[in-house]
């Protein structure tokens, strides 16, 4: 933590903030706090000025070349699962979705669009690569389903996505204002990435045309088979990334949710 103490001065505590890298700290001094990371994409500063993270009070880079950014602490908490079927949530995705100014910026840090076509032609290579086709039929069977329903979605316009969108990574604080964090695996996609998430994991199946109201979704535009599509992706993803770990009840885990849709996608092909 000497990276942090240099760039913060004498009287601030320091203590871990959990997460995967260990790159986030919470300090505080007196009854100031700050939550601190080091290396934070430069999209920081556009998602803290659109008020979509909570605010960015200060970036300094060290040194060493390490760039850390301060952040406000807001009391607050992250939401439940069932609080994800709130309009706030819809809208705020909306708005993400709609930023022009967000888009403008993961363009000029060298995020590439990435369309449907090429989530399909790398996720099939993985597969093949390590020959999962062969050994699983449900994995078989979704690469099927992806091209089939390839056609479906094509020509959206593409958009900001999170592509990690889970009630852990929205924020609530206690004057109401909604944050969404942890932009890490920020891209530049069909919106159906996102909000498929939300729907097929917080949303009962009665309940997504009103959620899709909400949101703005035009409902002539192939919606449910780009969600699906998506879902699909992901699921392969996550199922060859924990394959090669070997961590096998996540895997497994990841097949049943493949079978799971695979069975859902059925009506839709």
């Amino acid at each position: 933590m000497e990276w942090l103490e240099k760039a913060l001065g004498d009287g601030w505590k320091l203590k871990p903030a959990g997460g995967l890298t260990g790159q986030a700290f919470i300090a505080q001094k007196n009854n100031k706090r700050l939550f601190l990371k080091r290396n934070s994409s430069p999209f920081l500063a556009v998602l803290s000025a659109e008020g979509i993270v909570p605010k960015l009070i200060w970036t300094k880079r060290m040194e060493n070349g390490d760039v850390i950014t301060a952040q406000e602490w807001l009391e607050g908490r992250e939401l439940a699962p069932e609080d994800m079927q709130q309009e706030k949530v819809a809208q705020l995705l909306r708005k993400i979705h709609h930023s022009s100014e967000l888009l403008n910026m993961l363009l000029r840090i060298g995020i590439k669009p990435f369309t449907s076509d090429d989530f399909f032609l790398s996720i099939k290579k993985k597969i093949y690569d390590l020959n999962l086709h062969r050994q699983y039929e449900e994995v078989q069977t979704a690469i099927r389903h992806l091209e089939k329903l390839l056609p479906k979605t094509r020509n959206q316009n593409l958009a900001v996505c999170h592509s990690d969108i889970n009630h852990h990574n929205l924020l609530m604080s206690k004057d109401g204002s909604l944050y969404l964090i942890d932009w890490d695996n920020a891209t530049i996609a069909d919106p159906a990435f996102d909000f498929g998430m939300i729907l097929n994991g917080y949303i009962p199946r009665n309940q997504w045309e009103d959620w899709l109201e909400k949101y703005g979704a035009d409902k002539e535009d192939n919606v449910i088979e780009r969600m699906y599509w998506f879902l699909l992706y992901d699921s392969l993803h996550y199922f060859s990334w924990h394959m090669e770990r070997k961590e096998n009840k996540r895997a497994h885990d990841r097949r049943n949710n493949l079978y799971k849709l695979n069975k859902e996608v059925l009506p839709l092909l």
